[in-house]
């Protein structure tokens, strides 16, 4: 049986905690990937960011919605320093938001499996490899109703 190579911190995925319970699944899944991975508070400076120089950042989930007063934000200038991103619910609602899409809050929260389907015709390398129809857990309040521009949705749930 072949050794799985060394994680060794060549490459880095930050994980930006707003709250999720499942922050540390999150990072946990990426170093199953063999890639190291931290993670750090949602208010992490840009220029600290940008000095790790992540391969990627992942924003977590959160117990919020981008739309209460004092919810958890993120200093907007990360968007700027070209490192790929994913949003996992309140980050991709986050993200989202603040990047000119459209969020609509659904006044209670939703939890539970759901399912989640590729949009077909969507192309996606995040999801090449996974099957075009999955149960997932979803713990959200808010919906991505129309994404920003230059974004595409390519799965829903």
């Amino acid at each position: 049986m072949k050794t799985p190579p060394a994680i060794t911190g060549d490459e880095e995925v930050l994980v930006l905690d707003f709250g999720a319970q499942y922050a540390q699944l999150i990072a946990r899944r990426v170093r199953e990937t063999r890639v190291y991975s931290e993670i750090v508070a949602h208010d992490i400076s840009a220029a600290e960011l940008a000095e790790r120089a992540p391969a990627a950042i992942i924003l977590s989930g959160g117990p919020k919605s981008v739309h209460v007063e004092g919810a958890p934000g993120i200093d907007p200038d990360i968007f700027e320093l070209g490192i790929p991103m994913l949003g996992i619910c309140y980050g991709a609602q986050l993200m989202a938001r603040d990047l000119g899409g459209e969020v609509n809050h659904s006044g209670r929260g939703e939890y539970g499996r759901t399912d989640l389907t590729v949009i077909e015709g969507a192309t996606s390398e995040l999801l090449a490899e996974l099957p075009t129809s999955q149960t997932v857990w979803m713990s959200h309040f808010d919906a991505i109703v129309s994404p920003p521009e230059g974004f595409v949705a390519t799965a829903t749930s």
